[in-house]
């Protein structure tokens, strides 16, 4: 059965609660589904704010999917339960071809980052046909393949302001994607942590050098997942500084003051 947000139970706490990682903050929720250029069906969901206007919208691609990665890859999941609340910022979240998570499973299967150019595009078109505006791409891994090698080419490229990279590895994309998102000169903002497996700080600035625009962070003690509520909250912080700059001058709240609900396990 797929998972229904339309489940969560809210209630108010009689004072000032620490946001943690099961923690799910007030947002209109929506099973939606995505319908690819070669027919196939993704499974995903939009949290857009309760109340007030839609100041960003992050489009994310999640981590590989033969090795675990799903919609609901934690920081995906967690940038879902916040930022609609502690920022006004949408986030469509959708598993690529093949993969499943408790939502569901998309139609199709894994095609090595070839066919998920048709999930990248059905992804942006949705976001574009809801009127979602100041629309971003956010690739983790995997997804930040998908990310530099149609991010910014069309159909996508028109769609989208810039894109935010994790633990980039630079396996599928090339020099080639490099050049076309320095030609496209959209704002690229790349977060290595220091001790990723695959593409570390040093070298991930040379590589990223033939993208004038590109601001390559690295992050210390980070590795490749992210793992720890002191490096997810670090990446949601960066998020919102790329997507609204000026918007906030310190970090995103770490409590909150109303209804809120817990995840599931």
């Amino acid at each position: 059965m797929s998972f229904d947000p339309a489940s969560y139970v809210f209630s108010q706490p009689s004072e000032p609660t620490a946001i943690r990682a099961s923690t799910v903050l007030p947002a209109h929720r929506e099973n939606v589904e995505l319908i690819t250029g070669d027919g196939h069906r993704l499974v995903g969901e939009l949290a857009l704010p309760e109340s007030g206007e839609v100041k960003a919208t992050l489009i994310t691609l999640h981590p590989l999917p033969t090795h675990g990665g799903f919609m609901d890859s934690h920081i995906y999941r967690k940038a879902s339960y916040r930022l609609p609340a502690l920022a006004g910022i949408a986030v469509l979240r959708f598993n690529t071809r093949g993969t499943g998570s408790p939502r569901g499973t998309s139609e199709g299967q894994f095609e090595e980052g070839i066919g998920e150019r048709l999930d990248v595009e059905a992804a942006v078109k949705f976001a574009v046909d809801r009127g979602l505006p100041n629309r971003w791409l956010v690739g983790w891994s995997f997804g930040t393949e998908l990310a530099l090698m149609y991010g910014a080419s069309e159909p996508v490229a028109s769609g989208v302001a810039g894109a935010i990279l994790l633990s980039p590895p630079l396996h599928r994309a090339t020099e080639v994607h490099l050049k076309e998102w320095a030609a496209a000169g959209k704002p690229l903002k790349v977060l290595v942590p220091a001790l990723d497996d695959y593409l570390q700080p040093v070298e991930a600035a040379e590589r990223f050098a033939v993208v004038p625009q590109a601001r390559v962070i690295g992050v210390d003690g980070a590795k490749h997942l992210w793992v720890g509520e002191k490096y997810a909250g670090r990446v949601l912080n960066e998020i919102v500084d790329e997507v609204l700059p000026g918007a906030t001058a310190t970090r995103l709240p770490e409590e909150w003051d109303g209804p809120l609900a817990t995840a599931h396990a």
